[in-house]
């Protein structure tokens, strides 16, 4: 033995507004560790939103990409994003446009919805439970 130690596994690095680092990979390990790193009360957040998804859709698709948490349908693609700001997680809604209701926040791509959740807010889970197994049942973002 050299007696070189083993270097010690670092947590995510927060990038800019707190949005965690994370390799890009497919499958619940990469989602979870994501939503382990989100800072503070976000990480519940996130946890609740993993757990409505799965709920909504058990055989949804995962993955990470750009640091951000993907949900989607194989052979279908993406439907949902999570992502994590300073003072908010955005939900993007890719197609949002076709949900009812259309989700509040506007995005630069026309189909694309997005809702932000503060920690002071109150969102009921009834509501994104109805869009996310609308968002699911459209064609998704092929990305």
């Amino acid at each position: 033995m050299t007696g070189k130690a083993m270097p010690k596994p670092t947590e995510p690095k927060l990038l800019s507004g707190g949005n965690p680092q994370i390799a890009k990979g497919y499958g619940n390990e990469p989602v979870r560790a994501y939503i382990a790193a989100m800072p503070g009360w976000k990480s519940e957040v996130g946890r609740k939103l993993d757990a409505l998804v799965e709920h909504c859709v058990p055989n949804v698709a995962k993955a990470v990409k750009w640091n951000t948490p993907l949900y989607g349908i194989e052979g279908q693609g993406w439907f949902l994003g999570l992502h994590c700001f300073k003072r908010y997680v955005k939900l993007t809604f890719f197609r949002g446009s076709s949900l009812d209701p259309v989700p509040p926040e506007n995005s630069k791509t026309p189909e694309t919805r997005y809702f932000h959740i503060h920690e002071t807010d109150e969102w009921t889970e009834a509501q994104l439970e109805t869009w996310i197994r609308q968002a699911s049942a459209l064609p998704g973002e092929k990305l």
